[in-house]
């Protein structure tokens, strides 16, 4: 599959069959994710990798899911994600402007992801007070977010938007996505 292939079929995935990621591939993820551009390169990111299955019972129980069809979006029992990176900022090398490395880090740990098989969810809505204490994070890091992995249970679809972007699950508990039309946000030379 090219590259541009691999990027127009990555969906957020929010079920999970429960079949380990090894820690190879785990690291791999965090190498791609290091080597993604950094504002003047100060390279602010580090991240902690979540496998073990008590810990992740324990993340698990920090994250919210799919706010617009919650609990309907929540990973099912049995359907949880098999592992998490979860990204933290060094407050000592940069206080603010890093959402732009962030953003860069983990598109391409999804993307590395996605190639090996391997689904995924960034997650913003954290408890970011009990997580720290979980994972014993020190206060100088900012969380700033999650990234649930795991090899998926489910294949959510693109639907053009109408009126809405909220998502939904039809009859078949297919979970559908509206994107924008590309013609409806690209403009060549002038607005």
């Amino acid at each position: 599959m090219s590259l541009y292939d691999l990027i127009i079929s990555r969906r957020s995935i929010r079920q999970f069959k429960q079949e380990p990621v090894s820690r190879d591939i785990l690291q791999k993820f965090i190498n791609a994710s290091r080597l993604a551009p950094s504002a003047a390169n100060r390279q602010p990111l580090e991240f902690v990798v979540v496998d073990e299955e008590k810990i992740r019972k324990e993340v698990f129980t920090c994250l919210k899911w799919a706010a617009y069809i919650a609990p309907e979006g929540n990973p099912k029992p049995g359907h949880e994600p098999v592992a998490y990176i979860v990204v933290l900022v060094n407050s000592e090398i940069r206080e603010k402007g890093f959402e732009w490395d962030v953003g860069a880090a983990i598109e391409n740990m999804i993307l590395a992801a996605l190639e090996k098989g391997i689904g995924s969810c960034w997650l913003l809505s954290v408890d970011r007070e009990k997580l720290r204490e979980i994972l014993n994070i020190p206060e100088n890091y900012k969380i700033d977010s999650v990234l649930a992995l795991g090899y998926p249970d489910e294949n959510p679809v693109i639907e053009d938007m109408k009126d809405s972007i909220k998502y939904w699950k039809d009859q078949a508990r297919q979970l559908h996505v509206p994107k924008r039309k590309l013609e409806d946000v690209i403009h060549f030379n002038k607005f």
